[in-house]
């Protein structure tokens, strides 16, 4: 059998490598979703109610958390929310905003 890989030309290999070494490591672990469920565990949703607002399955949400817990290096929730603020993922009662991109933050949680 041949094979029938396809090799991109090294100018565009190249590019692609640096690109996603100046991104945030972070940046490149955590997908969209993982994203969206820190922002939900912001406001203090539980794991069921997240699974309900975004119609997935609670087992879905538990293995979400525990990937974004190995992923941060967080133990618990608390740690995830600090590491969250620190690392401008959340922006919360007007603090650690100016780490969030305003077109991408939402209203801060009264």
């Amino acid at each position: 059998m041949e094979d029938q890989r396809v090799e991109r030309p090294a100018k565009e290999r190249d590019a692609s490598q640096r690109d996603s070494l100046h991104r945030d490591p972070v940046e490149r672990d955590l997908s969209a979703r993982e994203l969206e469920i820190i922002e939900l565990v912001a406001q203090g949703l539980t794991n069921q109610e997240i699974a309900e607002a975004l119609t997935i399955s609670k087992r879905t949400v538990d293995n979400h958390v525990s990937n974004i817990f190995t992923k941060t290096g967080a133990k618990n929730r608390v740690a995830l929310l600090n590491w969250a603020m620190d690392n401008g993922k959340i922006c919360r009662d007007g603090f650690n905003c100016c780490s969030v991109d305003p077109t991408q933050a939402r209203k801060p949680i009264p």
